[in-house]
Order: C-alpha cells, then structure tokens, then sequence
C-alpha cells in the first residue's frame, strides 16, 4: 500500500510511506494485546482513520508519528480489553487465542505484506492464555515494556498512570507469567512428543495416548458455539483420551498435520481436506499439560486461506 504525492509522477511521499511501514509494528502489537488477529486488524484500521482524519497541519506537528500511532493503538487495544470480559461471558464454551499458522511470519489473505504477525516466546499459547487472566492495565503495561521495550515512562503516557505504577503493574504481570510457565521442553524434543501424541491418536490407542499425557492434563476446546462446542474444560489423562478416541471414531475422513501453531508445534485436524481445527499443547516434564483446540471458523480464517 502507498500513496503518492501526486497522480502518475511515479514519487512515493516518504512522509506516508514511514506512516504506514509502522503497520506491521501496529498488528503485532495488538495482536498480543487482544490474542485476536480479527480484533488486531480492526484496531490497526481505526488508528490509521484517525491518522488520516487530522489535516496534514496537525499530521506534520507530530514529531514522532510512530510514537503516536502506537499510542492510540494501545489505547484503542486498552479500550476493548476492558469490555472483553463482558463479550467473552456471553461466548459459546471456552475462548481461546486466535491461533496463527506456521510460518515464519503470519500474512493476511489479501497478501499486503504489511500485515503480519512474527512468531517467538511472546505469543505461544500458554502465554497468550496466562495474558488473559490479566486485567487491562497488568497487559498492556507488561507486554509495551517487556516485549516492546517501552519505557515505563511511554507506557505512562499510554495507561494513564504514573511511570512507577505501571512498574508494579508489568512486575505483577511478570509475576504471573513466571509461576504459570513450566521449564522450557527442548523444541527437538517438543516434536516428538507432538509427533507420538497424533500417532497414538489416529491409531486410536488409549494407552499410549495417557501415556504422554500429565495425570492432569486439562482439555479446552473453543468452538465458538459452531458445532460440538465443549462448554467445560476437560481434565485427567484418561478422560481426555477417551474423549479424543470417540471423536476421532464419530468423525469420518480426520486427518491429523504436524505444524507450527503459534511459534511450537502443533496439529492441523482437517477433514476431506478442509482446516475444521487446530491445536496447540503445554508440556512439562515430557507430558502435555494443556491441549488447547480451536474450532471456531472465525478463528481459522488464516489457516483455511489460499
């Protein structure tokens, strides 16, 4: 996307062009702001309207755009997670994060290569999901700082609190973060044990499924109402076993792809070749300890696009 100073004289105004090569700074932001990429995009979309609202006076005024957009795109992220808990109440079954393919980078359908998401540590799904027992200020004051390495006096300006309370903020949200996450599994070893978990699966073996799974394994399934929506989380090896067999068994034509789901490896469930799921795993101690499947078709636009 570029605009140019004026029609046909082949000059890209370097001015719009530093605004908008902020764009993928902006949704990786939001992303792990909202852990919706849907949401990221509307938010990146409104903080350029309100770009392009001001006249090109008070635009030349700003002395770091950059700066700025990142400003109300936090602020716009701050607004919404604020309301977030009352939409997710009223949400069919658990909510999980949007999951983002394996690739490198995530790239939107339309292919603008300036809406993208870079995977690392800061989006797998166990951290996405401890981000969301976190109020709004705890998140946003914890992922500018501590991701994006913002001052605690930039994300000052952005929460609205003084530099010293959004230290307490990010260290009680570090906090969290460090008692929820289990000492790293080495990626090697990571994806063989993935790798046994869909063999044991599709060959239907209970057994070897409990096997790799910790005495208390928790299950959450989001789907979003759409389907066989599992409205409780399930917990226990055997339990989930069996829940997993059964539906392998109910449900004809499964097929089951090793892929990377938010920086770690993952499963793909398609069936007769369409993306119906994707699942994301913890372990700890070499047992999967949370087993998180998404099969909201909202949430898999990204995985089912051309």
């Amino acid at each position: 996307m570029t605009t140019r100073t004026e029609p046909g004289d082949g000059q890209v105004d370097p001015a719009l062009s530093a605004i908008m090569s902020e764009r993928r700074q902006l949704i990786n932001l939001a992303y792990r702001l909202l852990g919706s990429l849907a949401e990221a995009e509307d938010v990146v979309q409104e903080t350029y309207a309100r770009w392009y609202a001001m006249s090109r006076q008070q635009q030349e005024a700003i002395e770091t755009p950059g700066a700025w957009l990142t400003t109300v795109a936090s602020r716009i992220c701050l607004d919404l997670l604020g309301s977030a808990r009352v939409r997710r109440e009223r949400y069919v079954g658990e909510w999980v994060p949007e999951p983002v393919p394996d690739r490198t980078e995530w790239t939107r359908p339309e292919g603008d290569p300036a809406d993208r998401v870079t995977l690392d540590e800061s989006i797998n799904m166990a951290f996405l999901v401890v981000l969301e027992s976190m109020n709004p200020a705890e998140r946003v004051a914890f992922i500018l700082h501590d991701v994006f390495r913002y001052s605690f006096a930039e994300v000052s300006e952005i929460v609205g609190r003084t530099p010293g309370a959004c230290r307490r903020l990010a260290s009680v949200a570090r906090r969290r973060i460090r008692e929820a996450q289990a000492p790293a599994t080495p990626n090697a070893r990571q994806v063989g044990i993935v790798r046994d978990f869909k063999r044991a699966w599709e060959s239907r073996d209970i057994d070897a499924l409990v096997g790799l799974l910790a005495p208390d394994v928790t299950g959450i399934a989001d789907g979003g109402g759409v389907g066989g929506t599992i409205r409780r989380p399930i917990v226990g090896a055997a339990r989930l076993a069996r829940f997993l067999v059964k539906g392998f068994e109910k449900v004809p034509g499964l097929a089951l792809l090793e892929r990377t789901v938010n920086g770690q490896p993952g499963l793909v469930v398609q069936q007769d070749g369409v993306t119906v799921g994707v699942m994301a795993f913890d372990l700890a101690d070499d047992r999967i300890t949370h087993v998180w499947a998404v099969s909201n078709p909202d949430k898999l636009r990204p995985w089912t696009a051309d």
